[in-house]
């Protein structure tokens, strides 16, 4: 049997399984399910393209002629919109989960969502992201927050990085230059100045110390246990992530990464933001996302699946048992 048919049962089944009525009366435990096979949004994924000064740099298309599986998938571009030299700017086609439907903070929740980088893929020296996991801003919140799990590209390479508010170094080296950590520390940019350090957590086969120099010191506040698979290559086609996330700002944090059914990396440790002002719920974004530029940049995207459960978002549900 071919892959589109097997993921198109497995997404027409986790669909049946969701409740029909009240729909999404409880969000952390409704499994959300969209193959962007149609021309909207499933009322059954709960996802929205928001309308913002930001998002007016991008587009999004249902189409047929690129998928991963079913009908069709997602064209998410963006067309250069900041001027170049602008600090602060950014150019999205951002697609989000509906506030109604956010998860508490401090749940354990699986996203899944496929992706495949159309040519031309980005090589510059730039910030790239492909997906993102915040919490919410209140207010009150004083402070520009990075998400807490972010998945980056530069230089052409795919990396994962976690943030979590600022904690001295167990070591600091040279600027500009990757850290060698020791076992049980992690390769960590201190940014004392908004109260955040950022975490290198998993990188693709291409990813050489050169591209994270920025990572220049070492924490022994998140650790990452390697499961002996690299993140795929953007050039490799479509790439299905598997994601649970819970934050952990106090040090009780979780995060698994799995891509193509192979476990890439488990993060645990100090994980997200406890800063004052802050929201109760988290929240998940994907599509291309970058500082100002001169290009324009496209990613599909495919198979949409939220659940608190594992085996709704892993297709080899064998794998759920190995987690501990």
């Amino acid at each position: 049997m071919k892959t589109s048919t097997i993921r198109g049962a497995f997404l027409c089944a986790l669909a049946l399984a969701a409740p029909a009525t009240p729909l999404f009366a409880d969000p952390l435990h409704d499994v959300l399910v969209d193959g962007f096979d149609g021309k909207d949004f499933s009322p059954e994924g709960g996802l929205y393209y928001r309308e913002n000064a930001e998002q007016s740099a991008g587009t999004v298309v249902f189409q047929s002629e690129v998928k991963r599986s079913g009908a069709g998938a997602l064209k998410l571009s963006v067309r250069p919109y900041c001027a170049e030299d602008s600090e602060g700017c950014s150019e999205r086609a951002e697609i989000w989960e509906k506030t109604k439907l956010r998860v508490p903070y401090d749940a354990g929740v699986w996203y899944g969502f496929a992706v495949r980088f159309a040519d031309p893929i980005p090589s510059e020296d730039h910030r790239y992201l492909i997906a993102q996991w915040k919490r919410e801003i209140g207010p009150e919140a004083e402070g520009d927050f990075s998400p807490f799990l972010g998945f980056r590209m530069n230089n052409g390479k795919l990396f994962v990085t976690v943030e979590t508010n600022y904690h001295d170094g167990a070591s600091v080296g040279q600027k500009d230059k990757m850290a060698e950590c020791p076992a049980g520390q992690t390769p960590v940019w201190l940014r004392p100045d908004t109260n955040q350090m950022r975490a290198l957590v998993a990188t693709d086969s291409a990813f050489k110390p050169e591209d994270g120099g920025i990572f220049n010191a070492c924490t022994d506040k998140i650790t990452v246990t390697d499961h002996g698979t690299t993140l795929p290559l953007p050039s490799s086609g479509w790439i299905d992530f598997a994601v649970m996330t819970r934050p952990g700002p106090d040090g009780d944090g979780r995060i698994e990464i799995f891509a193509n059914d192979k476990w890439i990396v488990t993060v645990k440790g100090h994980i997200g933001h406890a800063d004052k002002g802050l929201g109760k719920n988290q929240y998940f974004k994907f599509g291309p996302y970058r500082a100002a530029d001169s290009t324009d940049w496209t990613l599909y995207y495919d198979d949409f699946r939220r659940s608190a459960k594992c085996e709704d978002v892993l297709a080899d549900k064998s794998l759920c048992a190995q987690l501990d």
